[in-house]
Order: C-alpha cells, then sequence, then structure tokens
C-alpha cells in the first residue's frame, strides 16, 4: 500500500509548526514510515501542497484515500472534503486521527472527543468520506492486499503539536 507523508510548515514564526519550531519535525511514529512521497502544506488541505497530491495520486492510478493524523477537525476533515469532492473515494478511520479540546468564539471549550463526533458526522453524513475504524480498514487490506487501491495520507508533524498541548 502506497503511503503518503504529509507535513504542515507554517509560515508563522509563531506557529509550533512554523519550518524552524519544536513542532516541525514529523512524529518518531511517523518518521519511521516508509513513505512514497513526502508533501508538505501551508495550509489545512493535503491537495494544496508540494508535490501536487492530486496529480501524485492519478499518476499512480490510485482512486481511494485513507486519511488518518491530526488534527481530526482540521486538516483530516479538510482533506478528507477536498478528496471528496476530487472525485476520490475517502476513507477515515476515526481511532486514527487525534484532536485536542478548542474554544469557540465566546470562549466556550468544545471537548475533542465532541469535536471528533462532528468531524465523523460532517464527512459521513454528507457523503464526503466512509467513516469506519482501523480495524475495518486492516480487514479490508487483508482480503486483497496487494491490489486494495488505497493510499495512505497521515498529516504527520501535528503529533509533536498535540503531545506539548498536554
Amino acid at each position: 500500500m502506497p503511503i503518503a507523508v504529509v507535513r504542515h510548515d507554517s509560515r508563522d514564526p509563531n506557529s509550533p509548526l512554523f519550518v524552524d519550531g519544536a513542532g516541525n519535525d514529523l512524529h518518531a511514529s511517523v518518521q519511521a514510515v516508509r513513505a512514497d512521497v513526502l508533501v508538505t502544506k501551508t495550509v489545512n488541505s493535503s491537495f494544496y501542497g508540494s508535490p501536487d497530491l492530486k496529480s501524485w495520486l492519478v499518476s499512480q492510478q490510485i482512486k481511494q484515500i485513507v486519511v488518518c493524523g491530526i488534527q481530526t477537525n482540521l486538516c483530516v476533515e479538510t482533506t478528507a472534503r477536498m478528496g471528496g469532492n476530487l472525485g476520490f473515494d475517502v476513507i477515515v478511520p476515526l481511532d486514527a486521527t487525534r484532536t485536542f479540546d478548542l474554544a469557540g468564539p465566546d470562549g466556550t471549550v468544545i471537548p475533542a472527543a465532541a469535536l471528533m463526533q462532528v468531524t465523523a458526522t460532517n464527512l459521513h453524513g454528507d457523503g464526503f468520506a466512509q467513516v469506519v475504524s482501523t480495524r475495518e480498514v486492516l480487514e479490508s487490506l487483508k482480503e486483497d492486499w496487494n491490489d486494495s487501491g488505497y493510499l495512505a495520507v497521515c498529516d504527520g508533524n501535528h503529533t509533536n503539536v498535540q503531545a506539548d498541548r498536554n
């Protein structure tokens, strides 16, 4: 199964994801993965990066993508929505994503679990993606490992930010 690793290179020097920032490094678990392509991006969607993910997917004849990583309700959701809009069959194993509590504009803190559930509802209910478990993805891969048509897209450096916020 081909794997695309995505790194967010923020242009904001105050962001932990700034190119020279401590949070910009890929998480150790992601660094250990042999990626077929490394996409760097400066916005939420992995489809607005370099190299161009859509062009790469088309050149590899990949029609189905599995999106995981951090942050569930931002980069994962945006990438999944765009992938669906671009005609890819998108799968999001929700338990392979993470987010953290966020304060809304009125200061109300929304728990991470609620944000993940809303993302699952947005993606699955509106037809952008199939929201499943990691177990379901692995079981489907066992059935047809060599010709699965899957691509795993992992947004890899946000995991460092998550660790820094806890």
